[in-house]
């Protein structure tokens, strides 16, 4: 209410450098993917200084075969533009956010790749990398299958004290134009926030929510300038429904405990329905690139245009421009925190 517990600035200013290390010597290579961050808020005047390793570790092919990897890594899959339900890490996949980088899980893998049609990997999750909790003591199997005109996988994950998570995940290229594609997954959730139908406590958080379906449905078609459009359909299992969602603001406007509370523990997405549309130029043009992105939420009727572009000025500098403006209701889920947000920065590749 009022942003008192968000705290979320209007005006902001962020210089991040990113690093990408490599070193190669026969069948081992050794990557590292560092990055510093100084961040400074109008509101405050304090600036915030950060240095992670997004990415890091070391991989060896041990045959034509088998590999081993150990490190942190970006464990990503699946075709989604939205939402990514067949990953247990990444359902935000940061496909919708251009400018944001996904920063990897502390992994050991082994990995089987018979041919290049199929690949089987088995990995240790010892964590959730520099910014996330959970995962600790995990496991996951992945096969894939790769074809002419389609690709596939199935992921598992077991997290101890959560139920198994499925994920599954395929596209099929219909012509040279069509794409069609699909993700999947069932699983439980942990510090899930549910409703529930008493006045005074309309909602609490469970250390482990009931199993449920996530599914996203989508098509990609590209034109001949190379302009792609995607449209996507998701069905979150997870989401509340309008009791739910009704009970999530009236308790998080009258009681500062239960806003902190639902800020907290916010979930993934707060409704059940979502459609979404992408319009992008050829990702192949070096000068510039820009997308238009538009999400309707069906639970709750709100809406979220968003648009981000980026031109080439000489070959290292690009500037590039990221805009959101949501239209949902102080109640409404996109509508929530930001309704309306704009940046505006340049990139400079270091030689």
């Amino acid at each position: 209410p009022g942003n008192r517990l968000a705290g979320l600035a209007r005006h902001a200013a962020t210089a991040e450098a990113r690093f990408n290390l490599e070193a190669e010597q026969g069948g081992l290579r050794l990557y590292l993917r560092p990055n510093l961050i100084a961040r400074g808020a109008r509101d405050d005047g304090q600036p915030r200084y950060e240095g992670y390793l997004g990415q890091g570790g070391v991989r060896l092919r041990l045959s034509e075969a088998w590999s081993a990897a150990a490190g942190r890594e970006v464990l990503n899959w699946g075709p989604a533009q939205f939402r990514s339900p067949s990953s247990p890490f990444y359902f935000d996949n940061s496909r919708g956010n251009p400018l944001r980088e996904l920063s990897g899980v502390d992994m050991a893998r082994l990995t089987w790749t018979p041919d290049r049609a199929h690949s089987v990997t088995l990995a240790y999750i010892a964590g959730a990398g520099h910014d996330a909790a959970g995962l600790r003591g995990s496991w996951l199997l992945t096969a894939d299958r790769r074809g002419r005109d389609h690709a596939a996988g199935l992921a598992l994950e077991k997290t101890p004290g959560q139920g198994l998570f499925a994920g599954l995940h395929g596209r099929y290229t219909l012509n040279d134009a069509v794409l069609l594609y699909g993700e999947a997954g069932s699983s439980t959730r942990a510090d899930a926030l549910r409703g529930t139908d008493d006045p005074a406590q309309p909602f609490v958080v469970r250390a482990r929510s009931p199993r449920h379906g996530t599914f996203l449905l989508g098509a990609a078609y590209t034109f001949e300038n190379g302009h792609t459009l995607n449209a996507e359909s998701l069905h979150d299992g997870h989401g509340h429904d309008d009791a739910e969602r009704a009970a999530f603001f009236a308790g998080a406007a009258a009681d500062p405990a239960l806003a902190g509370l639902a800020l907290t523990h916010r979930p993934p997405l707060l409704g059940r329905d979502y459609l979404h549309l992408v319009w992008q130029s050829n990702l192949m043009d070096s000068e510039g690139y820009w997308r238009l992105m538009l999400t309707h939420s069906l639970s709750d009727g709100g809406s979220e245009l968003a648009g981000y572009g980026e031109h080439n000025l000489d070959g290292r500098v690009t500037v590039f421009a990221l805009g959101r403006l949501a239209n949902g209701g102080r109640r409404g889920e996109v509508d929530a925190l930001v309704g309306t947000s704009l940046t505006v920065g340049l990139k400079v590749a270091l030689p």
